[in-house]
């Protein structure tokens, strides 16, 4: 029998005692006493406590449960077995609670577990075969079919794919995949069937990731737990002192036992890991992977935050930020047409062009007469027109500019951005500006930062000063530490450390000494930064900065909750074991009162699985 049976068997065992025993009051049972059967029903309850409690005292641990062993054994002592079964009747139902709430807040986590890919659909020149997800190696091509699971991290081999990544991401619609994107295990197939190449081992890929962290989840204990923990310890002799005090004075035994019951068995304390266990699930359905309660509590309590840039709070790479058309063009033709050509590219510019077409939904063609000059453009046929890309110096060959592409000019003059020249049939028809950008919810996720809590806000880059200061002049930052190479990194991140709990958001592999070097590390790891991710205590699936901004506020709703269950707990535990000491209160009337505290404090710890006043975003 496991221990979540055993404690139900008790709890069965206590009310059917009690059952009994007052039947037997009222109508009789031969020469069998009511508290005969009370002190029978109790006994099993002691028995099991007792077990429990000398088992964590050898492995090194203590807990307010040894107060309902003493309120317990007093009762029975002092002759009261009906008080006796009604402690006994709420410990055990306390734990049960405790079984219940536990589950309730891990139910999130372990379905992410449970969902885990298990086969895979390997491809051969003959066949395909069905195998187990283990026996998958890097570089094998493997057919996904509808409705299935991606068994490991692949390359997308088709022209596109709709894929549903809410359960690794939080995104609750599908989106849409393209050839030679990246593909993460867990998600799912939402259109046709289509062909993959493994990219990394089951073991090694992104669900197995999260299966690890969320068993570290499952595991670690935050130090505000460890303190409640600790807390148990004086709470014993307050307890007993308390009661003695009140024996004393009115020379009531029964006033003591009353004392003590109102002190049992104070699952209050349970109020703590309920609640953190809760705030990790509610951060992983969001995407938010939190290594443990641990990494919880210290999130909820940064108020410093350091970026980094390229990657964080930039786009990272060179992306479309805005196109100049001539008079009388149309920003999608020339956008479709530039596609269209770059499909015959490998120049950096091309994968962005491409991406930003596909985004607007535009129908590209097949270039043919490509010709590429290295370093420069490229020229070919789209269509019946001749479509020239590239430097104004290709393009233009020393002519002067239109008077329609000053105002562009002179708006990036100093930026560091790449201007590529689109002429049609030797006509100049636009100006296509690359750079990296601002990711489209840095400005308000930053915003929220600052309305949760964070009171500094730094940027920590390796890029050049002029271009980390027009970045920080955009979002408003506090402080700006550019050319920073690693070691200057982690040095700029304990300076921040020493005067106040800091939280480090990077992606890159240069960040990661950082990350492990702050109070907190969030790694975005939508891109696969694997070093990053590995040294840092949170990681953030979707790739936008909002998550971390609603981790934060996840964080700090937890801990609130946490405290409040414990805060309001404690006042109420002590306001009872008062009135006990005053002969207000009688043993089975503060056992019942009891059991309502443990409730409502635990039931209050339940809300941290609940949004709140977290919107999704």
């Amino acid at each position: 029998m496991n221990e979540s049976a055993l404690r139900r068997a008790l709890l069965v065992i206590a009310i059917l005692g009690l059952a009994i025993g007052l039947w037997i009051r009222q109508f009789g049972f031969g020469s069998i006493e009511a508290g005969t059967v009370w002190t029978v029903a109790t006994l099993p309850v002691v028995v099991a406590l007792a077990i429990s409690i000398l088992r964590d005292f050898w492995i090194g641990r203590f807990g307010v449960d040894a107060i309902a062993l003493v309120s317990m054994s007093a009762a029975l002592l002092l002759d009261q077995p009906l008080a006796a079964v009604v402690v006994a009747i709420m410990y055990a139902g306390g734990t049960v609670l405790e079984d219940f709430a536990r589950g309730r807040a891990e139910r999130n986590l372990k379905a992410l577990t449970d969902r885990a890919p298990r086969v895979a659909h390997r491809k051969s020149a003959q066949s395909t075969d069905t195998i187990s997800v283990d026996q998958v190696s890097v570089g094998e091509e493997l057919l996904v079919r509808a409705g299935e699971l991606l068994p490991v991290d692949g390359i997308l081999l088709d022209a596109s794919a709709s894929v549903d990544e809410s359960a690794v991401t939080g995104e609750p619609l599908p989106v849409r995949r393209s050839a030679g994107d990246a593909l993460r295990s867990g998600t799912l197939n939402a259109g046709e069937p289509f062909s993959m190449r493994a990219s990394a081992l089951a073991e090694q890929s992104t669900y197995a990731a999260i299966v690890r962290m969320v068993a570290a989840a499952q595991t670690a204990k935050a130090p505000f737990i460890r303190m409640a923990d600790r807390f148990a310890l004086f709470l014993l002799p307050a307890t007993l002192l308390v009661s003695g005090t009140a024996w004393y004075a009115s020379g009531d035994p029964i006033r003591a036992l009353a004392v003590l019951v109102v002190a049992t068995p104070c699952p209050l304390i349970l109020a703590a890991p309920v609640a953190f266990i809760g705030g990790v699930s509610r951060a992983a359905r969001a995407g938010i992977l939190m290594k443990g309660s641990a990494a919880l509590e210290a999130l909820a309590q940064a108020r410093t935050a350091i970026f980094d840039k390229a990657g964080t709070l930039t786009i990272g790479g060179a992306e479309l930020v805005e196109i100049d058309v001539a008079p009388g063009d149309e920003a999608d033709q020339l956008l479709q047409s530039l596609a269209s050509l770059e499909q015959a590219s490998h120049h950096v510019l091309a994968d962005s062009i491409i991406r930003a077409a596909r985004g607007r939904q535009l129908m590209l063609s097949h270039p043919h007469g490509v010709h590429e000059y290295r370093g420069a453009g490229l020229k070919g046929q789209v269509g019946n027109v001749s479509v020239l890309a590239g430097s104004r110096m290709l393009v233009l060959a020393g002519r002067p500019l239109p008077r329609w592409t000053l105002c562009g000019e002179e708006q990036y003059r100093n930026e560091p951005v790449l201007r590529v020249f689109v002429a049609f049939d030797g006509r100049l028809a636009g100006v296509f500006t690359f750079g990296d950008a601002l990711r489209a919810d840095a400005r308000d996720a930053l915003g929220t930062l600052r309305s949760a809590g964070i009171e500094r806000m730094v940027m920590l880059t390796g890029d050049d000063g002029a271009a980390a200061e027009r970045v920080s002049a955009l979002l408003g930052l506090d402080a700006v530490i550019a050319d920073a190479t690693p070691a200057k990194k982690v040095a700029t991140v304990e300076a921040e450390k020493a005067l106040a709990p800091t939280m480090m958001v990077g992606d890159g592999i240069n960040d990661a000494p950082a990350l492990a070097a702050a109070t907190v590390g969030i790694a975005l790891g939508a891109r696969g930064a694997t070093a990053s991710s590995a040294a840092a205590d949170i990681v953030v699936l979707t790739d936008r900065l909002q998550p971390v901004a609603e981790a934060v506020e996840i964080a700090r709703r937890t801990r609130t909750i946490a405290l409040q269950s414990i805060i309001v707990g404690l006042a109420l535990s002590g306001m009872a074991m008062a009135a006990a000491a005053m002969g207000q209160i009688t043993p089975v009337a503060g056992a019942l009162l009891q059991e309502g505290i443990d409730v409502a404090v635990i039931l209050n710890a339940l809300r941290a699985l609940g949004n709140g006043h977290l919107g999704r975003r």
